[in-house]
C-alpha cells in the first residue's frame, strides 16, 4: 500500500513504459521461437522449475540439492542449447529486423529469391538432372543441416545448379535453404514410411515427403528419369508441377507473416469445407 500511496504519475508513468517493454521483447522472444524445437527445449524447462518447486514444498533434500546443481549449471547449458536461436536473434538485432514489421522490401526479398531458385529448377528440369530443395519455415532444419555441407550462401541459380550436377561431391543430399541463405548441401533426410506411397517415387521424392511429415518444410524435387517438378507440402505431393502454379504456391507459402495468416485461414476454411 505505500507503494501505491507515494507514486505520482511520473513514477506511474515510468513503471507502465517498463512494464510495456519488457512485455514486448518477451513476445518478441516468443514468435522468434514459436514453431521451432526450442518449444519443447522451454517446455522441458518448464518441468524442470515444476520439480524444483515441488522438492522445496515437499523438503525433499536430495532432489533439492540435485535441482539446485542443475540451475547452477543451467544457463550454460542454456547457451549452448538455445545457440541458433540467440544467433538469430542477434543477427536480426545487428539488421535492425527484431522489431521491424514487414515491409514491402521483404515481399521483394522473397520475389527475388523465388526467381533464382525456379530459373535453376527449370534448367535442372530440362537437362533431367536430379535435385532436392526444402524451404526451412517455421520448424528448424538444424539437425538435418548438420548431416550435410555447411554454406551460408546467397541464393543464386548458379549455386543451386552446380550443386546438383552429376557426381560432383553435394548432387547426391538436399539443400536446405532459411530465408535469403543456402544453408547446407549434401543433407540427409528422413525417408518417409508411408505404405501408400506410389512405387514409381524415388529416393528424392520419399525423403521429401519424409520432410514434409517431420516438419512443416516445403520441398522441391526435380526427378532425373523423367525431368518433372514436384511440390510436397504436408506431407502430400504434386506432381508435374508447372512453372506458373509452382511460382504461385512458393511465394504464398514464403511471402511475409501478415499474409501467412491470411492463408492460414483461408487453409483452415477449405479444410472444413
Amino acid at each position: 500500500m505505500a507503494y501505491f500511496t507515494e507514486m505520482n504519475w511520473q513514477s506511474f508513468i515510468k513503471d507502465v513504459v517498463d512494464i510495456a517493454i519488457v512485455s514486448y521483447i518477451i513476445y518478441k522472444l516468443i514468435i522468434l521461437v514459436r514453431g521451432t524445437r526450442a518449444v519443447q527445449l522451454v517446455r522441458g524447462i518448464v518441468v524442470l522449475l515444476a520439480v524444483w518447486a515441488l522438492s522445496y514444498y515437499f523438503n525433499l533434500n536430495t532432489l533439492k540439492w540435485l535441482m539446485n546443481q542443475t540451475f547452477t549449471f543451467g544457463l550454460v547449458g542454456v547457451l549452448i542449447i538455445f545457440q541458433p536461436e540467440l544467433r538469430r536473434a542477434l543477427e536480426q538485432l545487428g539488421r535492425g529486423k527484431l522489431f521491424a514489421r514487414n515491409s514491402h522490401e521483404e515481399y521483394q526479398e522473397v520475389n527475388a529469391r523465388l526467381s533464382s531458385i525456379i530459373k535453376a529448377v527449370n534448367y535442372l528440369a530440362k537437362r533431367k538432372i536430379g535435385a532436392l530443395i526444402v524451404f526451412e519455415r517455421d520448424t528448424g532444419l538444424g539437425d538435418y543441416m548438420e548431416t550435410g555441407i555447411p554454406l551460408e550462401s546467397k541464393i543464386t541459380s548458379e549455386l543451386i545448379i552446380n550443386i546438383f550436377i552429376p557426381n560432383t561431391p553435394l548432387h547426391d543430399g538436399a539443400v536446405i535453404i532459411r530465408r535469403n541463405l543456402i544453408m547446407a548441401a549434401g543433407c540427409y533426410l528422413p525417408l518417409s514410411e508411408n505404405p501408400f506411397i506410389s512405387k514409381e517415387l524415388g529416393t528424392r521424392h520419399r525423403a521429401a515427403i519424409g520432410m514434409s511429415e517431420a516438419s512443416d518444410a516445403i520441398c522441391v524435387v526435380v526427378s532425373e528419369e523423367t525431368g518433372q517438378v514436384s511440390l510436397v507440402l504436408n506431407g502430400q505431393i504434386v506432381r508435374d508441377i508447372k512453372e506458373e502454379s509452382l511460382i504461385s504456391k512458393l511465394f504464398e507459402e514464403l511471402k511475409p507473416q501478415p499474409k501467412e495468416k491470411t492463408s492460414f485461414f483461408k487453409r483452415k476454411g477449405a479444410n472444413n469445407g
